[in-house]
């Protein structure tokens, strides 16, 4: 004999099935992950996915719109550039190069910031002084002139412009780690290391630097959105990677003249770079509640 109660009836009622699937898309962060997913595995495997190479145009397929437009075509799903670039083929290389200045840069910048964080909150005092000064004036400076005088005396490059994001990405890190540190120091356990003889190396290493890791991997995720931003910006400009390299932002500077015409020369990167961006700053959100103990119990 079954019994069906009114709680399993309520349990299995559509409106408690949207529930739990609104909480489940809620405490994961399923849409960012497949997102960031997607752009990885087409940004390693591009050249395997399209069989163009994103650096040929053929003059005959040019301006050929996507294929939800008329006179669109399934051999160029995105459509094609003013010189018959395939769209497709472009996106997943320039999606290639972001994820690698992204990546080489924040893995820079993290490291140097919270080696700098660590020493100027452990050690304090005048040390702790010349570094958060350094972090203020580094802060201060102007980092779109410093591009301008390094693209006109080196010319443009894609380490230059890694370098560049890399050593103006840590001064953020270094202060929140700074921060933590400054408290963390003046616990038991410390103490207790102390008395036993530790370096202060070692207390760094071994007692301080887990404490704040979760910093530094939030800071992580929080900062590869805006460096993404930074290195299009650069390419728009002219002054970051070299135009024979297909990125997002010298795509969009190629297509801006072309908005009323041949609009996906433009938008299309532009949406990329929106929906890259996004879902690396909800997954730097969920990732700060996580990994906060002061968040994580309201996760």
């Amino acid at each position: 004999m079954v019994v069906i109660t009114r709680k399993s009836l309520v349990s299995r009622s559509p409106l408690s099935a949207c529930k739990r699937t609104f909480d489940f898309f809620r405490r994961w962060p399923v849409i960012p992950g497949v997102i960031i997913g997607c752009l990885a595995a087409g940004a390693i495997f591009a050249g395997s996915l399209t069989p163009y190479d994103p650096k040929r145009g053929d003059l005959d397929a040019r301006n050929m719109p996507p294929v939800w437009v008329s006179d669109g075509e399934w051999a160029h799903p995105l459509g094609t550039d003013r010189v018959g670039r395939d769209m497709f083929s472009r996106l997943l290389y320039g999606a290639r190069i972001s994820l690698m200045v992204a990546g080489v840069a924040v893995s820079v910048g993290t490291i140097t910031g919270t080696a700098a964080g660590l020493v100027a909150g452990y050690f304090g005092g005048l040390v702790d002084e010349t570094l958060m000064r350094l972090v203020d004036l580094w802060s201060a400076l102007p980092f779109l002139l410093i591009a301008l005088i390094l693209a006109v005396s080196v010319g443009p490059s894609l380490w230059m412009v890694i370098g560049l994001l890399a050593f103006s990405s840590w001064s953020a890190g270094a202060r929140n780690i700074r921060g933590d540190v400054l408290s963390l120091k003046t616990r038991d356990y410390v103490a207790l290391a102390k008395v036993s003889g530790a370096s202060a190396p070692r207390i760094m290493y071994r007692h301080l630097l887990p404490q704040v890791t979760h910093i530094a991997i939030v800071i992580t995720t929080l900062r590869i959105g805006s460096l993404i931003i930074a290195e299009a910006g650069l390419s728009f400009l002219g002054v970051g990677v070299p135009a024979s390299v297909p990125t997002w932002g010298i795509m969009i500077a190629e297509g801006r003249q072309y908005l009323l015409t041949t609009w996906w020369i433009a938008i299309l990167p532009g949406m990329a770079i929106f929906a890259t961006v996004t879902a690396f700053n909800f997954l730097g959100d969920w990732t700060r509640d996580r990994l906060d103990p002061r968040l994580r119990q309201l996760v």
